[in-house]
């Protein structure tokens, strides 16, 4: 866990800089690490070496991976790796639980968006108007287990080129930022039975255990 926090954090810093302030992605990792427990000294570290700062540079690439998971239900898989030699091997085997395919496999299934998690200390805060405000296309209620007590949470769906604008805008409005992200948001989801829905749970877990695997996208509620 702390070695996918750490990586997020070098890449939010090499992609849009060292300063939290002006680097929404950035300061959302900097938070998940600090409620994890991550060091003060190793998030400084993981900046200044995503920034470049300082000798060490970080050299991870995004490698993608396309496929399904047992019973059919699409998969797509973001990998961080300095080495993709390591790192595909490892990943074809974890998925002979389903089945590989080709770059653009699955990707119908699945819409390449900018996300914006963000809760409110005022429970009655106008979600809605401050995603048309920040040039959101459109946001849901976060699920209770991700908003603290007392507040209103939202999850904000934009453009990947406004993602920062928005996530800025909503800072500005008062929204605390939890998450701001490229993800793949699913289409539609698959109906499975309480025990292909286990075999299907199995494997992601095992996806998501593999250190290069920064995230999983299912198709799956």
């Amino acid at each position: 866990m702390v070695v996918k926090l750490v990586r997020e954090i070098m890449v939010a810093a090499k992609l849009g800089g060292p300063d939290p302030d002006l680097n929404a992605r950035l300061a959302a990792a900097i938070e998940k690490a600090k409620k994890a427990s991550v060091y003060k000294d190793t998030i400084e570290r993981a900046i200044k070496k995503g920034a470049g700062i300082g000798e060490d540079k970080v050299e991870f690439e995004t490698v993608v991976y396309e496929g399904f998971a047992p019973h059919k239900v699409p998969v797509v898989v973001e990998c961080l790796t300095d080495n993709r030699n390591r790192t595909a091997p490892d990943i074809r085997n974890i998925f002979k639980a389903g089945s590989l395919g080709q770059p653009g496999s699955v990707g119908f299934f699945f819409n390449h968006l900018g996300v914006v998690e963000a809760t409110h200390t005022d429970i009655n805060r106008d979600a809605e108007g401050d995603a048309i405000e920040a040039g959101a296309q459109e946001y849901e209620a976060l699920e209770a287990d991700e908003t603290p007590e007392g507040q209103k949470g939202a999850r904000f769906l934009t453009e990947i080129k406004d993602l920062d604008h928005v996530s800025k805008a909503l800072k500005a409005a008062g929204w605390n930022i939890i998450a701001s992200e490229i993800r793949y948001v699913a289409k539609s989801f698959t109906e499975l039975s309480d025990a292909d829905r286990k075999d299907v749970t199995a494997f992601l877990h095992e996806l998501d255990d593999h250190d290069d695997v920064h995230r999983v996208y299912a198709a799956l509620k």
